[in-house]
């Protein structure tokens, strides 16, 4: 299998106007389906129960408005989602926020099915929340260590333009102390093994495309509190996450071997070299266009419709979803980030490790590409023979400058995502943050060196 970065790195004609920041976007259409897929039987009992007994427990709770949406000040304990007082304090959440038809029905709380999707408790927990006659919802809960690297009103910007602007993702009913509601989708979330089907992964690329057509300054506003929209995202992430990351690593818990190994100073230094190298790369070369970037493209981040809509282009059964580390970036970025995400399984038994020996071949990684390219002004099958294959190279070899990027700035969100686990004295961790951190680090190394980034002291 032909893999990247190669110990040979040289780029050729990366100034073909097909890789300028000039393309087009077709803009998706969201696809609004209700159903039940992948939610335990509910029983045929009726949703019945005054909701004056409910609204007792979310009185204290005012209407306010959160980046435009409803908010309910009241909390939910993830771990306690069984329940009945959990259900008892849903259904008056949903109330006060008014998501549609559960503000209007009488529910009796013991016809309320909720079943965990995904997330952990000191991440995020995603639930399905159903009832009979009701429409589905999806509910999000806020972990404990989610907030280390996520400005949630940042995050609740983004997805409020995105559903109504570009009808991308989600529409978000409200907010609550620890959470938010949002709508389901009838779909299922995609495997390990789904992002190798040339299919799907040309349906992806496609998707990635159109997500990059978004107008940055709609999304990220400029303000005071959250700096220059324009800002590259891994370069402020990076910077930013680094002193909390030396922190988590100062922690008495932290055994010295793991620091020595970890070596987050050294690795800041290669850092800055890396960042000196990709500049004069682009300056000589030509630049990766600046996008909104989704960074956290892995396969539990995208969702395949259940049913699909008469008419509808076969791309949009793709829904992509959790936006929560969207920024701008280099288009070349958010692929690479993808495709590293084709050497992780979640579901394994190391979660933690990443398999270098599955990441995308060159026809892969080609093929993505073409799905990329296929949502384009000038699609790749308008193009000749030679100039698709120069628009391939470019692609491939911008991705390959960017691709040591990703490995960086995971690295460190793994170490300060550690912190709990080392303060608390846990046993064994639901997710090895510390290492996936070592993991990733190895890959940054391994990475820059194969690009021929200098190493020696400047």
């Amino acid at each position: 299998m032909q893999m990247g970065p190669y110990p040979s790195f040289a780029c050729k004609s990366l100034h073909h106007p097909l890789w300028q920041p000039r393309w087009e976007v077709r803009i998706a259409i969201r696809s609004d389906v209700w159903a039940l897929k992948d939610i335990p039987p509910l029983s045929s009992t009726s949703c019945t129960l005054s909701l004056g007994s409910i609204a007792s427990e979310d009185e204290n709770s005012a209407v306010v408005l959160e980046e435009g949406f409803k908010h309910s000040d009241s909390t939910l304990e993830a771990s306690k989602y069984k329940s009945s007082t959990f259900a008892i304090k849903l259904l008056g959440i949903l109330r006060t926020v008014g998501v549609p038809s559960w503000q209007e029905t009488e529910i009796e709380p013991s016809s309320v099915k909720i079943f965990q999707a995904s997330g952990s408790f000191n991440t995020n927990a995603v639930f399905f929340v159903s009832c009979p006659l009701l429409p589905t919802l999806l509910l999000r809960i806020y972990g404990t260590s989610s907030g280390y690297c996520i400005s949630r009103p940042r995050e609740l910007h983004i997805l409020k333009t995105l559903s109504s602007r570009y009808h991308i993702g989600p529409r978000v009913y409200g907010t609550f102390g620890n959470g938010r509601v949002e709508e389901y989708f009838d779909s299922t979330t995609l495997t390990a093994p789904d992002l190798r089907d040339s299919v799907i992964s040309r349906w992806i690329g496609a998707r990635m495309f159109e997500l990059h057509g978004v107008d940055i300054e709609a999304v990220l506003p400029l303000t005071g509190s959250e700096g220059k929209s324009w800002e590259i995202g891994a370069e402020k992430n990076v910077r930013d996450w680094i002193n909390p990351a030396r922190e988590v690593l100062s922690l008495p818990a932290v055994p010295d071997t793991t620091r020595a190994e970890l070596d987050i100073d050294g690795f800041f230094t290669l850092w800055e070299k890396y960042m000196r190298w990709l500049k004069e790369f682009e300056s000589r070369e030509g630049a990766s266009r600046r996008v909104f970037a989704h960074n956290d493209l892995q396969y539990g981040n995208l969702l395949r419709l259940t049913l699909v809509q008469e008419g509808m282009p076969d791309h949009h059964q793709i829904i992509i979803v959790d936006l929560e580390y969207a920024s701008p970036n280099p288009a070349a970025f958010d692929i690479a980030t993808h495709f590293h995400e084709w050497t992780a399984d979640y579901h394994g038994s190391h979660p933690h490790l990443y398999d270098p020996a599955r990441y995308p071949s060159l026809q892969e990684r080609r093929n993505f590409y073409q799905g990329y390219m296929s949502q384009s002004s000038t699609p790749s099958q308008a193009l000749s023979e030679e100039d698709l294959e120069r628009e391939l190279e470019t692609m491939d070899c911008q991705v390959r400058a960017w691709s040591p990027a990703p490995h960086a700035m995971w690295a460190l969100w793994a170490i300060m995502h550690a912190r709990d686990n080392f303060e608390r004295g846990e046993g064994e961790p639901e997710f090895d943050y510390i290492g996936h951190a070592k993991c990733r680090l190895e890959g940054f190394r391994r990475e820059v060196k194969a690009l021929g980034v200098p190493t020696s002291a400047v």
